[in-house]
């Protein structure tokens, strides 16, 4: 029970982050493409590392069945972008002169429900596994929430809906991300699978979404941030090891 209200307290913060990405690009209608980039290659880096050194080893450990179950949920995310949200990229829906279709914005809407609703899963499957995990798993989810919520935001603004709009499909996605912990502690009794299909969801968005964003962008500062993320990901697995977690 313990582990529940834990995860649920770091499943809140996350998606706390997704609220505050949507009311950024409510405040500011243009932002420093270059700035929000080096922040989502960090974020890549971080995601990459809690990936495939913490969750894939404990599913792994967990359940014989993780290779199919990350596979799985590698496809799951590539097939829910590829026909619910195909316009989104991470942090390049900022300029909102640029017309969407307004059907576009909801397409991308639930595309990115279904992918938050899975960061909620993984963050309440890592506190399963242990307090270090779920720590680590919190801060790589959280560390792409920011840009999550600025994009759709963004998205919404471009295909013509209001502010309101905008903020408000930020807050659906920090609400999906809740619902997502909810769901992982309902099953509590599956968390070897439950790890795996995250872990799969996290390696989609690292390898897929977000670094052909920072591939975009030229010069050796942008791939230095990315081993700055994994970087990033030890000292703090270090640091909670060595907090006794």
């Amino acid at each position: 029970m313990e582990s529940f209200y834990i995860s649920l307290a770091f499943g809140c913060a996350a998606a706390a982050a997704n609220v505050a990405g949507g009311l950024l690009i409510t405040i500011k209608r243009r932002w420093d493409e270059v700035l929000l980039k080096h922040f989502v290659a960090l974020g890549t880096g971080f995601m990459l590392g809690a990936a495939f050194l913490g969750m894939v080893p404990e599913s792994v450990r967990l359940t014989d069945h993780a290779p199919l179950l990350i596979l799985g949920g590698y496809l799951l995310i590539h097939f829910a972008e590829h026909t619910l949200a195909s316009h989104f990229h991470f942090g390049e829906e900022t300029h909102v002169e640029a017309v969407l279709a307004p059907s576009v914005s909801l397409f991308a809407l639930t595309g990115l429900l279904v992918h938050t609703f899975f960061d909620g899963v993984s963050i309440a499957s890592g506190f399963h596994v242990s307090t270090e995990l779920g720590v680590l798993i919190f801060v790589a989810v959280a560390l792409h929430k920011i840009p999550e919520g600025f994009t759709v935001g963004s998205i919404m603004l471009a295909s013509g809906r209001n502010r309101t709009m905008a903020v408000a499909s930020s807050v659906a996605l920090g609400v999906s991300t809740i619902c997502g912990v909810l769901f992982a502690s309902y099953l509590e009794g599956l968390l070897g699978y439950r790890l795996a299909v995250s872990a799969g969801v996290m390696i989609y968005v690292a390898a897929s979404d977000l670094m052909p964003e920072v591939n975009r962008e030229k010069g050796i500062r942008m791939a230095l941030m990315v081993f700055v993320g994994v970087l990033l990901f030890y000292l703090t697995e270090q640091l909670l090891s060595g907090l006794g977690h």
